[in-house]
C-alpha cells in the first residue's frame, strides 16, 4: 500500500540522506547470526532533549551513537503515556488490543496478559539470555512482572517513581523500599553492564528502561550541578553517561560488532524537557506528545551517519528484532513492520497501513505518509482540571489535516485543500478500528455520535449542550 504523496520541500533533504545511506550501504555486511539486542528506553524524555536533536543539553555518547548509526526524525510512540507505550515496545501491537489503554496504577488488577508475546519471550525461543533493568509498568502483581514475561532476571521498579512505595526489586523480591533515587541511574547501569559481561558467551537481549527524566528528578553526586539546564539537564547527562558505559562494556567484551543498540523514549516530555518545537506534550496526541528520539547503532550492519525522515514507530521494534535475529515472530498479528531495510539503507521508506493515535480508549488521529488527520480530541488539556461539564473526548466538527513533515508543529490545517486525503485516511480509520476489541470500537462509535460545537482548527472541542 502506498504511503501517500511526498512533499516538494523535503526532496533535497531525502536525496542527500538517502544518498549518504546508499553509499555507506555498499560496505555494510549482513547481520551476524543471532546478534545481541540492547534496547534503552527513557521515561518522559522529549524529542528535543538530546544535543543531536538540537538540545543545549550535552549528550556526547548518544550523539556518537547517532554519528555511527542512524537517527530518525519521524519516529513515534504508540501512546502519549507510560504503560500503553511500553506495551507497544514489548509486543509490537497497539496497547488498546490488549487491555492497556491507560497508565496502570500501583494496585491495578490489570497488566500485560499472557496471550501477548513479548520481545523477551520471542527471543527466549531462540535461546537468548534476557534481562530487564529499570522501569516495567506493565502490571505490578506477581503474574505480570518481567520474570513471567520472558525475562530471566529483573532489577528495577515495577512502576513509575512517583507512584506507591517505589520498591526496588530483584526478580520478585523487594531489595529496597523506597528506592533511593540519587544513585538509581548509576545502579541500573551497573546491573546492565554486569549482565553484558556475564552473557558474552551466548546471544542476549537487554531491556534497559530508565526511570528518568520522569519526576521526581534526581541525579548522583557526580552529575549534580553539571549541566547548564538545571536538574533536568543533570539527569539527562547522567543517562547519556549510562549509554556510554553500555557501549564501553560491549567493546570491552568484544561484542560491539555483534550488537544492535537502540536508544529512545516512551513518549513526549511532561512538565519539563523539550518537545523540540513540536505542538503538545505528554498525554496528548499532538506530535509533541507522540514523536520521540530514536537512535540505532550496529557497526557494519547499519551504515554510519544516516539522518532519516522515514516514518517508523515503537510498534516496529518486535518485528524488526524478529527479522534481524531469525527468531519466530509472535503468533498474534503484529501492528508494526520490519524496518530492517530502512536501517541498513537498502530502502528509504516502506509500505505500511495508516498509523493510529490512541489516547486512552479513544482513537483521535491517524497518519498516512506525511499526512496526519485529527478526528477527535479531549475538551481539556492533559493533566489540567476537569471542566465543569466533565471530561469528554469529542468529535471535531471539521477534521484537521496536517503535513507533519513540512509543518511539524501542526500549525496549518490543510483539510480544505485536500478533501480526498481526508476521506482516504478517515475511511482507513473506520475500517481499522473494527479489528480492535469491542470496547475500543464502541468508544469510536460513541465519540462520533456526540454533539459538539463548531470550533476553529486547533481548538479544543466544546460539548453542545
Amino acid at each position: 500500500m502506498e504511503l501517500g504523496n511526498r512533499i516538494t520541500g523535503r526532496r533535497t533533504f531525502l536525496k542527500s540522506a538517502v544518498g549518504v545511506a546508499a553509499t555507506a550501504a555498499l560496505t555494510a555486511r549482513a547481520a551476524p547470526h543471532q546478534p545481541n539486542i540492547v534496547l534503552i528506553v527513557c521515561d518522559d524524555l522529549g524529542y528535543g532533549d538530546l544535543s543531536c536533536y538540537g538540545s543545549g543539553i550535552s549528550t556526547p555518547n548518544i550523539d556518537q551513537m547517532a554519528s555511527e548509526g542512524v537517527r530518525f526524525t519521524q519516529f513515534s510512540s504508540a501512546s502519549p503515556v507510560c504503560s500503553p507505550s511500553r506495551a507497544a515496545w514489548m509486543t509490537g501491537r497497539y496497547p488498546t488490543r490488549m487491555g492497556i489503554p491507560r497508565v496502570l496504577d500501583v494496585n491495578d488488577p490489570a497488566g500485560l496478559p499472557d496471550s501477548e508475546t513479548t520481545a523477551a519471550q520471542m527471543l527466549k525461543g531462540a535461546s537468548y539470555a534476557t534481562m530487564c533493568v529499570g522501569k516495567w509498568h506493565l502490571g505490578s502483581l506477581p503474574q505480570y512482572l518481567p520474570t513471567n514475561h520472558g525475562f530471566d532476571e529483573f532489577w528495577g521498579i515495577p512502576y513509575s517513581i512517583d507512584q506507591g512505595t517505589r520498591p526496588l526489586m530483584h526478580n520478585t523480591d523487594i531489595m529496597q523500599q523506597p528506592a533511593n533515587l540519587d544513585d538509581l541511574t548509576f545502579r541500573y547501569t551497573g546491573w546492565a553492564t554486569d549482565f553484558i559481561a556475564r552473557s558474552k558467551g551466548s546471544p542476549f537481549f537487554l531491556y534497559l528502561a530508565h526511570s528518568f527524566p520522569h519526576i521526581p528528578l534526581a541525579a548522583s553526586q557526580a552529575f549534580q550541578g553539571r549541566s547548564f539546564q538545571g536538574l533536568y539537564g543533570d539527569v539527562v547527562q547522567e543517562i547519556d553517561w549510562s549509554v556510554g558505559q553500555v557501549l564501553q562494556s560491549l567493546q570491552a567484551n568484544g561484542l560491539d560488532s555483534n550488537t544492535l543498540v537502540v536508544f529512545s523514549s516512551d513518549h513526549g516530555p511532561w512538565y519539563q524537557g523539550s518537545a523540540g518545537g513540536l505542538r503538545g506534550r505528554k498525554g496528548e496526541t499532538w506530535e509533541g506528545g507522540m514523536r520521540i528520539p530514536f537512535v540505532a547503532r550496529f557497526p557494519g550492519y547499519i551504515p554510519r551517519g544516516q539522518v532519516l525522515s522515514s516514518f517508523a514507530s515503537s510498534l516496529d521494534m518486535v518485528p524488526t528484532i524478529a527479522g534481524l535475529t531469525g527468531a519466530p515472530p509472535p503468533a498474534l498479528p503484529l501492528d508494526g513492520i520490519d524496518i530492517g531495510p530502512i536501517l541498513t539503507g537498502r530502502q528509504s521508506d516502506l509500505p505500511r497501513e495508516a498509523f493510529l493515535y490512541f489516547n486512552d480508549v479513544y482513537l483521535q488521529c491517524a497518519r498516512l505518509g506525511n499526512w496526519k488527520l485529527h478526528v477527535t480530541r479531549f475538551n481539556a488539556p492533559a493533566f489540567s482540571p476537569v471542566p465543569a461539564c466533565g471530561l469528554w473526548n469529542l468529535p471535531l466538527t471539521s477534521p484537521e489535516l496536517y503535513d507533519v513533515v513540512a509543518d511539524p508543529d501542526e500549525s496549518h490545517d490543510r483539510s480544505d485543500r485536500n478533501p480526498s486525503t481526508v476521506a482516504n485516511i478517515r475511511a482507513r480509520m473506520d475500517q481499522l478500528i473494527q479489528t480492535f476489541p469491542p470496547d475500543i470500537a464502541d468508544a469510536w462509535t460513541r465519540t462520533l455520535s456526540l454533539p459538539a460545537q463548531a470550533t476553529p482548527s486547533g481548538c479544543l472541542p466544546i460539548p453542545l449542550t
